[in-house]
């Protein structure tokens, strides 16, 4: 985990960043598939899904949530990326969803910088890391 400085410009630029993008999405598809069929089932997306800890906290601090009310948050997020309804997730409706999710979030942030504890391999950590390597890049060639 690290501190990191994010807006909603940045996060919008990775996702316009086909090559960025897609790759990180592949590659968390890709590691979340762990019977390699090409498709996401429900316990595949479940550990994904759990490790946004959505009502398992609240402002930082721990709480138990009812486990009915986990189990839909947790129902109702795989229907989200389940967009066609036959049980699993592709690969397309993987990237649509996280797209679409991320979108939501840099809409919601605006262009004023915040502070956020990001996980190492988390889209918003990816896209904060290509930020950063741009602005690496155009320094050099300035």
């Amino acid at each position: 985990m690290s501190v990191e400085l994010l807006d909603g410009g940045i996060i919008l630029g990775f996702i316009e960043d086909d090559e960025a993008f897609n790759g990180s999405v592949q590659d968390r598809f890709a590691y979340l598939d762990t019977n390699h069929d090409g498709l996401l089932s429900y316990s595949e997306m479940l550990k994904e899904l759990q490790s946004l800890r959505m009502i398992e906290t609240h402002f930082g601090i721990d709480v138990k949530p009812d486990p009915e009310e986990l189990a839909h948050v947790y129902d109702s997020l795989f229907v989200q990326f389940d967009r066609d309804s036959n049980g699993v997730v592709d690969l397309e409706e993987f990237k649509a969803e996280t797209k679409r999710m991320m979108v939501a979030m840099a809409n919601d942030l605006g262009f004023l910088p915040v502070q956020m504890i990001l996980d190492e391999d988390s889209f918003l950590k990816k896209a904060v890391d290509r930020e950063f390597m741009k602005l690496q890049s155009d320094h050099v060639y300035a």
